[in-house]
């Protein structure tokens, strides 16, 4: 699942043995490299996953969402092999991430995909900048440390999760006016979300870490028996292009640039722990100059995509698990599989055909990945202690987040448009509250109490009143 919930990393001061069978340098037989790369890619959905959330929440067409996705391949592999090879020589996979997708849709709606695009570039520049890999000049870790904590990084995802659930349960039904909408149509839904939860239950290895996709290939084949999809028409696109330059134009806008600076952040900070766990599964450590190399390609690799139109990466959790659960740390099957989705970057039919999945088949598959977003973000929230101090930035940002959208049109329409697209975008709205609750509340308030000895109140969980509760 592409949640993005940043895996606890081990201590990097001391190399711990190897856990793995092969190596991070050893290679294997040709036919078992590609074998375990392609398993690594049935693990990344959100390559074309996420463009197609992105084009039903922006009412995209299939030519658009399929740029997108083009874009997406070329990203997520240009980067792998930057990380596998020459950079990080770890077994990384990077893909899109949910963060950047949110982002998209909040500032595609308003400012257009060519200012969300255009100011993902120049913030990932401005990340360059702090990840310039000299051995002391990277201030990222500075920087991310106040972003990545709990109670900030946890609500955030609450709030996505929250904010993405009305697009996953629009598309139950279908598409309102057209013949699939309607019983026929929730017939597959359900068939989809049954396979990907049999999935995530009952299954193990290949078949438990690539749950959506099988969901997504399994409600597909309903869909086709019932009739409710049919296979797109691929005869338009040329067999060989490119990923297209500016493919929905180009802008800036300082509202959407602050927005892909948090996302940004969640991102980097994600990676630095994943840098750290995998390189101890293979005995290794990262030293700071090692993890700003990493970093700065991760930003460089997403400032480029951006410009093709493709959505910024993460070090994603489902391939560690992959490297972890079978031993292969070989980083030349990362970097096979990385070979695999630049190759498919330049197969437009390829991007097509993954754009017309069935609408239902998608928002079936989406709902179950949008729930897990939120869930983690609730693990997370777990490590927050809730004195009155944290019960306050929390529990404001999150309502005050989520109740803004409902602002009245008059009210909101009579807004300056960059105010009132911060204010109507829950992921927006949630990120400003967030950073300046937890820092004036957390590195402002909380120090200033303690140097007067005022100890804070943890608040206690509410108990729900029964009948056999004496304390009720």
């Amino acid at each position: 699942m592409t949640t993005h919930a940043a895996l606890p990393a081990p201590p990097a001061d001391a190399p711990a043995p190897s856990v793995l069978s092969v190596g991070f340098g050893e290679r294997l037989p040709a036919g078992r490299t590609a074998l375990f790369a392609v398993q690594h890619l049935l693990a990344l959905t959100g390559i074309w996953v996420f463009p197609n959330v992105i084009g039903s929440a922006l009412k995209l067409s299939s030519d658009e969402v399929a740029l997108m996705i083009q874009a997406c391949f070329l990203l997520t592999g240009v980067v792998t092999i930057l990380q596998s090879s020459r950079v990080l020589k770890l077994p990384i996979v990077q893909g899109p991430t949910a963060a950047f997708m949110v982002a998209i849709i909040s500032s595609g709606a308003t400012y257009g995909l060519g200012t969300a695009f255009g100011s993902m570039a120049v913030a990932g520049l401005v990340f360059m900048l702090l990840t310039i890999p000299l051995k002391r000049f990277g201030l990222f870790g500075r920087v991310s440390a106040f972003v990545s904590s709990p109670i900030v990084l946890g609500t955030l995802f609450v709030i996505i999760g929250a904010q993405l659930a009305s697009i996953g349960a629009g598309g139950w039904f279908g598409t309102a006016g057209s013949p699939s909408y309607g019983l026929l149509a929730l017939v597959v839904t359900i068939a989809t979300g049954l396979i990907v939860l049999l999935c995530l239950v009952l299954g193990t290895g290949i078949l438990k870490r690539g749950a959506v996709f099988w969901g997504i290939v399994g409600g597909s084949v309903v869909a086709l028996l019932v009739g409710q999809w049919s296979f797109p028409d691929l005869t338009a696109a040329p067999l060989l292009g490119a990923p297209h330059l500016l493919p929905y134009g180009f802008g800036v806008s300082l509202p959407v640039v602050v927005l892909m600076l948090v996302a940004f952040l969640q991102a980097g900070t994600e990676s630095m722990g994943m840098y750290t766990m995998i390189a101890s599964w293979g005995g290794e450590t990262v030293d700071t100059a090692r993890v700003n190399r990493g970093l700065f390609a991760e930003f460089a690799g997403t400032v480029l995509g951006a410009l093709f139109g493709g959505i910024g990466t993460t070090s994603y959790p489902e391939n560690a698990g992959i490297v972890r659960v079978s031993g292969i740390g070989s980083r030349f099957v990362t970097m096979t599989a990385g070979g695999i989705a630049v190759a498919l970057a330049f197969f437009p039919p390829v991007s097509l055909f993954l754009a017309g999945i069935s609408g239902p088949v998608l928002s079936a598959a989406t709902t179950i990945l949008f729930g897990i977003i939120a869930v983690s973000g609730i693990q997370m929230l777990a490590a927050v202690r809730w004195d009155d101090l944290n019960l306050a930035v929390g529990a404001t940002a999150f309502i005050v987040a989520l109740g803004a959208q409902f602002i009245p049109t008059a009210i909101s329409s009579a807004l300056p448009s960059s105010v009132a697209t911060v204010v109507t975008s829950p992921m927006m709205m949630g990120m400003f509250l967030l950073l300046g609750l937890h820092g004036a509340v957390n590195h402002g308030l909380r120090p200033l109490l303690a140097r007067r000895g005022q100890p804070r109140r943890v608040v206690a969980p509410l108990v729900p009143r029964t009948e056999g509760n004496p304390s009720a």
